[in-house]
């Protein structure tokens, strides 16, 4: 089953937004040994991280034996797509990061995460016409509260109204990118997500870097073996990796869907901090991860079902 727009299989699609929801749950826990080794403060390590991927990204563009045809697209066009990306992955970006200095990681990534979904579910509906249903506005409100108690269950989460303004400018800026990417593949405007991820890190990158620079690029660190392969994987695995299949799979699936998949990263950090970081599992860790789990099959069944429907609809009126 393909999205007629992008050409891509839904189900392959929400393979790749599996992925890349899992992998980004690994970077805060690499961010935190980081943190721990060196100096680098957040607003460093995301210019790094933005520097090292658009790196990475731009040598698989020259390396990769095949590549697709170019998409024919205007200079509008081309200028929203690829100044849109890089705009709304810096503001995601930096607004979370000053949310948890303000008010904390349990709020901020309730805050944030929270109201992605409902904020694209909203954005969806308005710009693009897609409906949710009661299943969907159910899996929605599962999948949040599920993310508060896998968050908060174990921790004295403060709420700081300072705090929220930027968690929620952070949630804004990652509805814009996601409903942005659904656009333009819905509308068959999907271009190369490698070439996309690189054009936005490389925007997210250049807007990164006076702050970046005042905070302090170089960590001083006598783990510099230990920094450096840190640093290394989080360009490769939750950002390089990681939104190239974001950018694939986010235009070939409802907003609403990758909004609520994309929460699978708190779960996979969840997990890492039981099996690596030898954390105690808790019962709010366990219900949390499972009402996010079921909210995430059931939008995943629901897609599949939808495509499956709307292409024996197409086949009876041919």
């Amino acid at each position: 089953m393909s999205n007629p727009a992008s050409g891509l299989p839904v189900g392959r699609s929400l393979c790749y937004l599996i992925i890349a929801g899992v992998a980004w749950g690994t970077a805060g826990a690499a961010a935190s040994l980081l943190f721990a080794a060196s100096d680098l403060g957040p607003l460093a390590l995301s210019f790094w991280r933005c520097a090292g991927g658009l790196v990475l990204l731009l040598a698989a563009l020259a390396l990769r034996p095949g590549r697709p045809a170019a998409v024919a697209e205007s200079a509008r066009r081309r200028l929203l797509r690829v100044g849109g990306t890089g705009i709304g992955l810096t503001v995601f970006q930096t607004a979370y990061f000053a949310a948890v200095q303000a008010t904390g990681l349990a709020v901020a990534t309730v805050v944030t995460l929270g109201a992605g979904p409902v904020l694209i579910s909203v954005g969806a509906r308005l710009t693009m016409g897609e409906r949710l249903g009661l299943g969907g506005l159910a899996a929605i409100a599962g999948a949040v509260a599920g993310l508060a108690v896998l968050v908060l269950g174990g921790d004295t989460g403060t709420v700081r109204p300072a705090g929220i303004s930027p968690a929620l400018l952070s949630a804004a800026g990652y509805a814009a990118l996601t409903l942005l990417t659904r656009r333009l593949g819905r509308d068959g405007g999907g271009a190369d997500p490698l070439a996309t991820s690189a054009w936005a890190f490389g925007i997210a990158a250049v807007l990164l870097l006076p702050m970046a620079a005042g905070e302090g690029l170089v960590p001083r660190t006598e783990h510099v073996a230990q920094v450096v392969t840190l640093l290394l994987y989080v360009a490769a695995i939750p950002t390089a990796l990681a939104y190239a299949l974001y950018f694939a799979g986010a235009a070939a699936v409802r907003a609403a869907t990758v909004s609520v998949i994309m929460l699978l990263e708190p779960v996979s950090a969840a997990a890492i901090a039981v099996v690596v970081l030898h954390e105690r599992l808790t019962a709010a860790t366990v219900a949390g991860t499972l009402l996010l789990l079921t909210a995430v099959v059931g939008l995943a069944v629901a897609e599949t079902r939808g495509v499956a429907r709307a292409r024996g609809e197409v086949a009876v009126a041919a």
